[in-house]
């Protein structure tokens, strides 16, 4: 059994040159559509005809590779809550471009990284729903669908120290906790039933990381044929399977937890899944009860819980090469890296970053390049790099 080590790695950051408008909180304000205005003149990188925005994670995860892919809607849908939060709601063409703009990345990626045993390589698709309080922390690419690409360095992580195993980032904030502990089987049985051909089943501590025993108790697949299947596109309809099975998990679940009544969800992709594997359960429906009448006498416990399906999706190269497939529910709070077992302490250090900095946005710009041979969007010129080269914009 894999000894459960956390870690936490210690990241440097710029400090922010934006101010936030008297009268609004920092968490109002990176969710205002003039933030992500900003954000894409500042540090975007690439635009598709379709709206999906790359750019660079400025307070980010990884010094070493970070970037992020967003829908950014926010100029035509001005409703935050009216905007696509998930893959299964973007049209047929946006879906199309996402993948392809995942698939080349993660090959720039493992191209640049190819041993596993000195680099960490992963990306994590990840919504916001429509209930996440907007008095929360978050991320300016909040109520909107996005994907991080991110990079560690092995030795990096092996020098770090060991974080709090009890952090609740770490368990999705008593969230995945609740599944691992309570409802493990059930999740596992309710998945294990998708008709999948490139994705193989396999227990997650068999794909854990070795340096901190994550993913745990997570339904994980591997990609059999390696990253050549990426641009099958076979490969995308079952990790869209994944998450549609996902979704239909967390509706039953919390839409018996807020009603009571054991009902299939309308929008139900498996609707005999639901209805065998998961409403003929009587520890499934134990614990949703239980967890309903929690609800009712605990208001800081129930102000976490999203009653509409948020997620994280994660596609990461594990110890052995093998490129493996999670999916988790996604809370207040936790990050897409704390599904690996790695929390990200983001500290402010202007000398440290700009050493970093010319390197890693040079990363960044090669992967790029990649997008703009694909024909897929238009460069941005950011002040940082305003022809297609790093320069310091920050000094003075």
């Amino acid at each position: 059994m894999i000894q459960l080590r956390p870690r936490e790695i210690i990241t440097p950051r710029p400090s922010m040159s934006l101010s936030v408008p008297e009268g609004m909180s920092p968490v109002e304000f990176f969710n205002s559509a003039a933030n992500l205005k900003n954000l894409a003149e500042e540090n975007g990188l690439l635009r598709t005809p379709e709206d999906l925005l790359m750019y660079r994670k400025l307070i980010g995860h990884s010094t070493e590779f970070d970037t992020s892919i967003i829908l950014d809607t926010s100029r035509r849908i001005l409703d935050p809550l009216g905007r696509p939060v998930r893959r299964d709601q973007l049209s047929r063409q946006q879906k199309k471009v996402w993948s392809k703009m995942t698939t080349i990345l993660m090959e720039y990626m493992l191209e640049k990284y190819p041993d596993p045993k000195k680099h960490l390589v992963l990306c994590g698709e990840a919504s916001l729903d429509s209930t996440w309080p907007l008095n929360k922390p978050g991320v300016p690419s909040i109520r909107m669908i996005h994907n991080h690409f991110m990079v560690f360095p092995v030795a990096d992580l092996k020098a770090a120290k060991n974080a709090d195993a009890s952090n609740p980032n770490l368990t999705d904030s008593g969230h995945n906790t609740l599944f691992l502990r309570h409802l493990s089987d059930a999740y596992h049985e309710f998945l294990d039933v998708l008709d999948l051909q490139l994705l193989k089943f396999l227990p997650s501590e068999d794909c854990a990381l070795e340096l901190t025993g994550f993913p745990q108790g997570l339904p994980s697949w591997e990609l059999v044929g390696g990253a050549e299947k990426l641009n099958d596109q076979y490969f995308w309809y079952e990790f869209e399977q994944v998450l549609r099975g996902f979704l239909d998990f967390y509706r039953t679940f919390f839409s018996l937890v807020a009603t009571g009544d054991e009902r299939i969800p309308k929008e139900a992709n498996f609707p005999n899944q639901v209805a065998d594997v998961l409403l003929g359960n009587n520890q499934f429906l134990r614990v949703a009860r239980d967890l309903r009448e929690q609800v009712i006498q605990d208001p800081q416990f129930a102000n976490e819980i999203r009653w509409r399906p948020a997620y994280k999706q994660i596609l990461y190269r594990d110890d052995k090469g093998r490129l493996i497939v999670t999916i988790s529910q996604n809370s207040v709070g936790n990050a897409i890296t704390e599904l690996l077992g790695i929390v990200v302490n983001r500290v402010e250090d202007n000398k440290v970053y700009g050493k970093r900095e010319p390197a890693l946005v040079g990363r960044l710009l090669e992967a790029r390049q990649r997008l703009i041979d694909a024909n897929l969007g238009e460069p941005i010129s950011a002040p940082c790099w305003p022809n297609g080269e790093f320069v310091d914009c920050r000094k003075t």
